[in-house]
């Protein structure tokens, strides 16, 4: 089953109501109004999208050509994966966005867009085809193009290859679909303190953590990252609630500066989070979309040039103050207003538009995302609540699954184990892959946790542990250390051997050998942990 042949239809939806195009020369479809090109160049077809008029929502692509045999179908998340990415069988209304994979018991064939689309796409597979939808609204309206020609995105596809296995095809198809993937100039591996402070920190305490990954590393070429994450900005001054800016410490942060020459001076190089999008600033009233509900603070539009060239100063300034790294977060909720995992084929959950109306929501995300990497210099850049797709090539670290946790065991394992099987595929194709923490609290069973931290030192894939230095005990202090040991040199790309059968692998190849993995004993011990809730 492959795009071999032209549409069987295809329709576009403006404002109004859908449209169905009819083919008017080699290339083209047409109808009043609208036009689509088709350029189609071996196993890569280039949309190009002609409305002059006509504000336009989506476009749709059918081609009926069956699926045969029994198939099995993996399916990707328009940015984090939340526990639930699979090897499954056809389900008509699964929306997968981005590309999908089907294995047929001897290969296994991709279906994808090239990343860097400038439309937001997916994909649908049923018994009698295949449905590619590629969303270019601008907000919660349809784009306004005028004269101008959008490229909506490059289709490519490949049959596969006969005894390749779905791991090393998944791979090759990945690389297919990225040209240019970026990774960090060294293993990236270290602390982050988000899973025991939880936004409750200070100069001192960030020091402290410091001193503590410090000491877990030898490695002296190439030293452990320690992320600031969330509490650290002004807005959580006299108990504020909201994590936006403005981008300068406060009170138990007072000199940023300072902070990050000591964090270098201990051993560490320093890392920060922040929130681009949201701010408690007395900012210009056109740069704010709308108001947060929760704290009143302002979210900003980053279609507007200006409000770009604001958040490029902001970067710049963390930098400035030393930061060897940035991990910025919620730009994805913050624009559409829902988490992935909620989106299926209405990514658009807001009803605003953006400012600049000629520019689709995918190219607003684009520029934005271009500005922070731009504006980051020599700083390695996390993307977390970033479209997948739209970060590979621009960001070195992409968070790839949502928040594990320091408080209950049954989400690392729902949310890691998934995100680092599943979204293996991406890491060093499109970005290196961060299935997030180890976050190593009194609250989850050392039992479980020194499973998770195997799995993510032997990977080779960013390791971060979130750890209250007054609670690791002897024995898991020895582990952190050799678990630093490898996170701190290149590894092979560890590969599930059992994925097509659980959503939780066991069998993993780590640097060529196969490891086994307990992610599910049960004894009492084990279970006697805090009940603290599914969201933390």
């Amino acid at each position: 089953m492959i795009l071999s042949g032209e549409p069987s239809a295809i329709v576009i939806r403006t404002e109004e109501k859908w449209h169905t195009l009819s083919r008017s020369g080699a290339d083209r479809w047409e109808t009043a109004g609208l036009a689509l090109t088709m350029e189609r160049k071996g196993n890569v077809i280039s949309l190009e999208l002609e409305a002059p008029v006509l504000p336009v929502r989506t476009i749709k692509l059918r081609w009926n050509e069956a699926p045969a045999g029994n198939l099995l179908i993996l399916g990707d998340h328009w940015e984090r994966g939340y526990g639930d990415l699979e090897w499954r069988g056809i389900v008509p209304e699964r929306v997968m966005p981005w590309y999908f994979l089907t294995h047929d018991g001897l290969r296994t064939a991709g279906y994808g867009v090239k990343t860097g689309a400038n439309s937001l796409c997916y994909w649908q597979l049923d018994s009698d085809g295949i449905t590619f939808t590629a969303d270019v609204t601008s907000g919660s309206g349809g784009v306004c193009l005028g004269e101008r020609t959008l490229a909506v995105a490059h289709i490519i596809y490949d049959p596969g290859t006969l005894s390749e296995t779905p791991f090393a095809a998944a791979r090759r198809f990945c690389a297919m679909m990225c040209d240019n993937p970026l990774m960090p100039k060294q293993p990236v591996y270290g602390g982050n303190n988000w899973y025991y402070a939880y936004g409750e920190s200070s100069h001192r305490e960030i020091l402290e953590d410091s001193r503590f990954i410090s000491s877990l590393s030898s490695n002296k070429l190439n030293r452990p990252y320690m992320v600031i994450d969330d509490g650290w900005q002004s807005a959580k001054d006299h108990g504020g609630t909201c994590n936006g800016g403005p981008w300068i410490g406060n009170s138990k942060f007072p000199d940023m500066e300072r902070l990050a020459g000591e964090m270098k001076e201990i051993g560490v190089k320093p890392g920060l989070w922040f929130r681009p999008l949201l701010t408690t600033e007395n900012v210009p009233a056109q740069w704010i979309r709308y108001k947060e509900s929760s704290t009143g603070s302002s979210v900003l539009d980053p279609s507007m040039p200006d409000v770009l060239a604001h958040i490029r100063e902001s970067v710049e300034r963390m930098v400035g103050y030393g930061f060897d790294m940035l991990k910025h977060d919620f730009t994805t909720y913050d624009m559409l207003g829902q988490w992935g995992f909620t989106m299926k084929s209405k990514p658009h959950a807001l009803p605003y538009a953006f400012h600049d109306r000629s520019k689709t929501t995918a190219e607003i995300t684009l520029a934005l995302y271009r500005t922070i990497a731009e504006a980051s210099g020599q700083a390695d850049v996390i993307g977390c609540n970033t479209f997948s797709h739209l970060s590979a090539g621009l960001f070195e670290i992409q968070r790839t699954g949502d928040d594990t946790s320091g408080r209950w065991w049954e989400r690392t394992r729902y949310m890691g184990v998934n995100t680092m099987a599943f979204r293996m595929a991406q890491h060093g194709t499109f970005y290196s892959h961060d299935a997030d923490c180890l976050g190593l609290t009194k609250d989850v069973p050392w039992a479980y946790n020194r499973e998770w931290l195997r799995l993510l030192a032997g990977s080779g894939t960013p390791l971060f542990v979130s750890a209250d230095p007054a609670i690791v005990t002897k024995e898991q202090e020895l582990a952190l250390r050799a678990a630093f040991e490898l996170a701190a040199e290149p590894l092979p790309v560890g590969e599930p051997l059992d994925w097509l059968r659980t959503t939780c692998p066991s069998r993993w190849k780590l640097a060529g050998e196969e490891t086994s993995f307990q992610w599910n004993e049960v004894s009492a011990e084990l279970l006697d942990e805090k009940d603290n809730g599914w969201w933390v």
